[in-house]
């Protein structure tokens, strides 16, 4: 690790905005000073400097690792390819997202989940990635093998973060039948026999193992100190739920009542960044934006798009007047450090790791142009 010093930059604080200067030490945040200062040092040219992003949930991995239908591409090579992206984007910290409990149908299996698994931990082993990473399991409790998979990763150390997902169809993401069926001949390809029949075999298969899996995965993960979240919820039954489970985290609620419950139950509301960049959701439920002019929303994903985490963020505090940006970075920053027990970063505060981001603001699309972690420059 080497010392540094950030000079003539816009400190991004978790309450203020300075202009000044910043020093390092051994990968943490040393000193923090206001006005010009006459040290050598990085130069920022008056751009802003953030705490390294936090991502709590993003399956981009999935892409690099199955480009096409039928392709595996090497798994450490994918993960490459991911961690170069998540890194670039200014995301130094991140949780990939890994699905667990198939369908049939399904072109991923949990072999290719366990694959890239392994892989981020050669990865991190070899030294061959810029961001820290952790891993986000995400739990299909409607599945009838969710059980052996999740046991296939029950040793597991990167496992931080399992959310509850049951995306049956006629509840939660998917209320409207009608636009399951849309999102689902699309991708599956299916005739309307073979898509009514598929929902038919969904229902009956939730009926019957969803309320025993999810309260199974969550002791287990409770057992082991993992973080849960849910998913998805849409109603004030779904959160009473969640919150007799020990919930922690409230990922992607679709109504504005579900997102009200969670934030007065204290857990964190996680809305899609690219939910605010594209101005709602791509399934008709409530905007990231309204829980946000609500003051129900507190941390932001990229979900599929990592540069979306740093370019919402901005448009936030731009476009909502409640939220400034010290608040704004906070949702992409401390707050999902924090919900995650990461309390030595996502902060610039002396003593916090320097994981930091150098960012110029160009119209409304930020360019990063420099990336540190623990220190040590990885963009």
């Amino acid at each position: 690790m080497s010392d540094h010093v950030f000079l003539n930059a816009r400190l991004v604080l978790p309450d203020d905005v300075i202009d000044g200067s910043l020093s390092t030490r051994d990968g943490r945040i040393a000193a923090l000073a206001t006005g010009p200062s006459a040290a050598a040092g990085h130069d920022c040219e008056g751009d802003y400097l953030l705490p390294g992003l936090v991502e709590l949930h993003t399956d981009h991995l999935e892409t690099h690792y199955a480009p096409r239908p039928k392709v595996r591409w090497n798994p450490v090579s994918a993960v490459q390819a991911h961690d170069a992206q998540i890194a670039c984007s200014g995301i130094t910290t991140v949780f990939d997202a890994l699905r667990i409990g198939m369908d049939q149908e399904a072109d991923l299996k949990i072999d290719d989940m366990r694959h890239l698994a392994d892989a981020i931990e050669t990865g991190l082993a070899e030294h061959r990635l810029r961001a820290d990473h952790f891993i986000h399991l995400r739990c299909e409790v409607s599945s009838s093998d969710v059980m052996d998979a999740f046991a296939r990763f029950h040793e597991d150390p990167r496992v931080r973060l399992i959310s509850l997902m049951d995306h049956t169809p006629g509840q939660r993401q998917f209320t409207s039948l009608d636009a399951y069926r849309v999102y689902y001949q699309g991708k599956r390809g299916f005739n309307d026999e073979q898509m009514e029949a598929y929902i038919a075999k969904r229902q009956a298969q939730a009926s019957k193992l969803t309320p025993d899996n999810r309260k199974n995965i969550a002791a287990k993960a409770a057992k082991r100190g993992i973080i849960v979240a849910s998913h998805d919820d849409a109603s004030e039954a779904h959160v009473a739920e969640a919150v007799a489970l020990g919930t922690a985290i409230a990922e992607f609620p679709t109504t504005v009542e579900a997102a009200k419950t969670s934030h007065h139950a204290g857990m964190k509301v996680l809305m899609g960044a690219p939910n605010v960049v594209r101005g709602g959701s791509h399934s008709g439920n409530v905007s990231a934006r309204e829980l946000a002019e609500a003051g129900f929303l507190d941390v932001l994903s990229s979900d599929y798009i990592p540069m979306s985490l740093l370019q919402a963020a901005f448009q936030l505090a731009e476009e909502v007047e409640a939220i400034t940006l010290p608040r704004a970075v906070r949702m992409v920053t401390k707050t999902p450090a924090e919900a995650t027990g990461l309390d030595d970063r996502g902060a610039i505060e002396e003593g916090r790791r320097a994981d930091l981001v150098q960012v110029r603001l160009v119209g409304n699309v930020p360019i990063v142009r420099g990336v540190w972690r623990e220190g040590r420059r990885v963009a």
